[in-house]
């Protein structure tokens, strides 16, 4: 499975928060599904961060595609070649 990082930039309007309870639970369901690694988003510049993990960038378009605020949106969608965190490491070892 291939990783990609999807920089959003978006506009809000009178009927945006209307449809951000429904975006949420996409979102939550992708990250239950393993197909979203981190959803980041920011109010001061209205911008969002998705990592993905599909098999295309066609793929994660679809699921773009599927949130309620896609109308809202412009993006990029960039393949990753490196992704490292603390999350991606095994536990360290505590000897009893």
């Amino acid at each position: 499975m291939t990783k990609f990082q999807v920089s959003i930039k978006f506009e809000m309007d009178d009927n945006f928060m209307s449809h951000v309870p429904e975006h949420r639970d996409l979102i939550n369901q992708l990250i239950d599904d393993g197909v979203i690694d981190h959803y980041v988003v920011t109010m001061e510049s209205q911008r969002s961060w998705i990592t993905f993990s599909a098999e295309s960038k066609k793929e994660v378009e679809k699921y773009l595609k599927k949130s309620p605020l896609y109308p809202y949106w412009t993006y990029e969608i960039e393949e990753l070649f490196v992704v490292d965190g603390h999350q991606y490491r095994l536990p360290a070892l505590q000897m009893n």
